[in-house]
């Protein structure tokens, strides 16, 4: 029995690290599929703004006299933000970069739009359009709060990943960590808002 004693401790402890490394791995997997939901809300909550920017749209059109290079502007940029997608199990630093372009993009050309709006009370006085400017103010704030959920959920994922010794069974298995949603560049900075409603339609 003596002779077999190492040989049982040996296997006791491959036992006792191998149900340990299966629980991690298990873990690592929860955090990666939570995170992986959390991305997919940011994109129903852009996917909702972008449907509610071609509502908007339509109800500018009817105004005749409307600057049409500001609604192009705001067609072809919505275009573009519908374009750019993100596979939720492939979250990678650069096709989140592209992501996060063009759809600031898609916030800028917006904004000119409801600036240019100010000089068209009967179209600022439409109830189509207020409703759509509130849903719109609704939806950018789900925005917020999906893009924080994302990265609290990517951050402990990343936190989780990364500790010695889950490391080191991330590292066999091939868990990488996932990249958080940033501000733009100079969004520190307050706006330089300038409405000026004299200027010629």
């Amino acid at each position: 029995m003596k002779k077999w004693l190492p040989l049982i401790i040996i296997i006791g402890l491959i036992t006792i690290v191998g149900f340990w490394g299966v629980g991690v791995f298990n873990k690592m997997i929860d955090m990666e599929g939570q995170a992986q939901k959390s991305w997919a809300d940011v994109e129903s909550s852009y996917q909702r703004r972008n449907d509610l920017i071609g509502n908007l749209v339509k109800t500018v059109q009817g105004a005749a006299d409307f600057e049409k290079s500001t609604l192009t502007e705001v067609i072809n940029a919505r275009a573009k933000a519908t374009s750019v997608t993100v596979d939720a199990s492939n979250l990678s630093g650069v096709n989140l970069a592209q992501f996060q372009q063009a759809q600031s993009g898609l916030t800028g050309a917006l904004s000119k739009l409801l600036v240019a709006v100010e000089r068209y009370p009967d179209l600022k006085a439409s109830q189509n359009f207020l409703e759509l400017q509130s849903q719109l103010e609704g939806t950018e704030n789900r925005i917020n709060v999906a893009r924080d959920r994302y990265n609290n959920t990517a951050g402990e994922y990343n936190i989780y990943i990364n500790k010695i010794p889950y490391r080191v069974v991330a590292g066999i298995s091939g868990f990488e960590g996932l990249p958080l949603y940033k501000s733009k560049p100079g969004s520190e900075n307050a706006p330089d808002v300038n409405f000026d409603f004299n200027k010629k339609k």
